[in-house]
């Protein structure tokens, strides 16, 4: 059994989702996707064909006939999970999903008060997606009003709701400053909004098979772990508060892996041809980058909540260190790599920055300027929206440091 774990390598957006998608078109037989952080507020665009869908629970590899295991550091939403799992089935596709009943569940409380912080913040806004991931890890974590996977199975799920409600709600509503008579708050006591999300989540449980994160070393099938955002979002990283409430990198993977009896997982960390933002706080190198790039999003378009997608210049050296930073933290990781994507994107002449100096080349060099800099091969490059991966003759290069096994 092979493991790999696909990371974005700067802050989300990076197009983790064909590189889940190829290489669950890479095993012998059906693979299981493990998502490994996040929630639902994760968009993983996929295309193959004719079929298009953008992934928040269900893993990327759905396409190719792949599994999806939720862990339980991912955060499950069961109305998002119902509307996805409906638009999945009006094409044919019914996965199989299971999920390990320690991961934590949002409620439509928490979207209420994401959503009212955030409107409140006018101009000093956090760039949060609205909904409710961080206000769901704050009320698991921090009080005792914790609503876990496990508990959309019990009998007492409702007193738990109501719980929520009418306790962690006003208190956690006056804690921020927030009018409960808000338009975001307006409708949080009605009692059809929990009569209607206590049914989504009796529907969550009847499609879901409960299962451990330690029975993913005896399925028999691969695994592949799918991050969601960056390695310069995580919560330990700097730029707080403009950052997630999860591990982005491989502290996740390298746990449930320890806990699944796993010898070795492969980090494949994702970068497009340049950088990108969708949300507040600090960047690196914002620029305008019409000059080297086209570039078409379809998916990250502006919106109430993140606003408009940002760009800048990527530095390969600086790519390439907070990858060293993130494989050496991982005692189980092997062989790390670089899969580029949005390479189609890059006109004729295309640049990188050298500290505070543009390195231009031309745009069938740029892998090649990226693994000369980061010092790691670059294993796949992708064209946008297409997942099959162009053809690539890298150096071999590797990890400075860190021998592969």
């Amino acid at each position: 059994m092979r493991a790999w774990a696909v990371i974005g390598a700067n802050y989300g957006d990076e197009g983790k989702g064909r590189v889940v998608d190829w290489l669950a078109a890479r095993c012998q037989a059906p693979a299981i996707v493990v998502r490994s952080n996040g929630g639902a507020q994760a968009g993983h665009t996929v295309k193959v064909g004719a079929l298009r869908h953008v992934f928040h629970h269900f893993g990327s590899g759905t396409f190719r006939n792949a599994a999806t295991h939720l862990s339980r550091y991912m955060v499950s939403h069961p109305i998002l999970w119902g509307e996805e799992r409906a638009k999945l089935a009006s094409i044919g596709l019914r996965p199989r999903i299971t999920a390990d009943g320690r991961g934590f569940v949002t409620t439509p409380w928490d979207m209420m008060v994401n959503q009212a912080a955030e409107m409140a913040r006018g101009t000093g806004r956090h760039g949060s997606c609205g909904m409710g991931f961080g206000e769901t890890v704050g009320r698991a974590e921090e009080t005792g009003f914790r609503l876990t996977v496990a508990d959309l199975f019990e009998t007492g799920l409702d007193t738990k709701l109501r719980a929520i409600r009418d306790e962690w709600l006003p208190w956690r509503a006056a804690a921020l400053g927030l009018d409960v008579s808000a338009a975001a708050l307006a409708h949080a006591g009605d009692a059809a909004v929990l009569n209607r999300f206590a049914r989504e989540c009796r529907k969550f449980a009847a499609g879901m098979v409960p299962q451990s994160d330690a029975t993913l070393g005896s399925a028999g099938a691969s695994l592949i772990f799918e991050g969601a955002q960056g390695l310069l979002l995580d919560q330990q990283g700097a730029g707080f508060p403009h950052v997630t409430r999860s591990n982005t990198g491989m502290t996740n993977v390298t746990a449930i892996a320890a806990e699944a009896g796993l010898r070795d997982v492969r980090p494949v960390y994702v970068t497009r041809a340049y950088l990108t933002r969708h949300g507040r706080g600090p960047m690196l190198d914002e620029r305008s980058i019409d000059e080297w790039y086209a570039v078409d999003d379809p998916t990250n378009r502006p919106n109430p909540w993140q606003e408009t997608l940002r760009y800048g210049l990527l530095d390969p050296k600086l790519l390439g260190a907070r990858i060293a930073a993130d494989f050496r933290s991982a005692p189980l990781a092997r062989e790390p790599s670089i899969a580029v994507t949005c390479l189609d994107q890059a006109r004729h002449l295309q640049a990188l920055l050298d500290g505070d100096a543009l390195q231009t080349c031309s745009a069938a060099a740029l892998a090649n300027a990226i693994e000369t800099g980061t010092g790691l091969s670059v294993a796949a490059t992708f064209n946008t929206p297409a997942n099959d991966p162009l053809p690539l003759a890298t150096s071999g290069c590797s990890m400075s440091g860190r021998s592969s096994q």
